[in-house]
């Protein structure tokens, strides 16, 4: 097993790849490690914060999705009826957009730190979008 190091605002995760479950999704992202972005909170899903990607196109399609993943899950929307985006839940998520119901491949799951994710999400709901950085621990 992989074992990748989330750093999200002050916070410290831990987390590995769902490589049975959405190989094509966890192998295209790890050609983009170290990935540093700015993640921000969701305006329709519910308790998740999002890094939009826009017209971003990975080649990639459907594997493992869902529109309901588990606090600590990261789902990754490959585009279509709406843009590109990954999603981490913190809480309850009804994965959506403006168009409607969405889905996602879940393709990381936090192992560890998964206390701090609620106090993630309301930092950046109150204080604004938080970086974020997803690399190899």
């Amino acid at each position: 097993m992989s074992k990748l190091k989330i750093t999200a605002g002050p916070f410290t995760f831990y987390g590995k790849f769902e490589e049975e479950a959405a190989p094509k999704t966890v192998a295209k992202f790890k050609t983009l490690l170290p990935y540093k972005e700015k993640l921000i909170h969701v305006r329709w899903s519910g308790e998740g914060c999002w890094i939009p990607l826009g017209e971003l196109d990975l080649g990639l399609s459907y594997e493992n999705h869902t529109s309901h993943p588990a606090p600590g899950e990261f789902i990754l929307y490959p585009g279509g009826i709406s843009e590109t985006e990954i999603l981490l839940a913190y809480g309850g998520v009804d994965f959506a957009s403006k168009v409607g119901q969405l889905a996602g491949n879940h393709f990381i799951t936090i192992t560890e730190g998964r206390e701090n994710l609620a106090a993630l999400g309301k930092m950046t709901l109150w204080q604004g979008a938080q970086d974020i950085v997803i690399e190899w621990a």
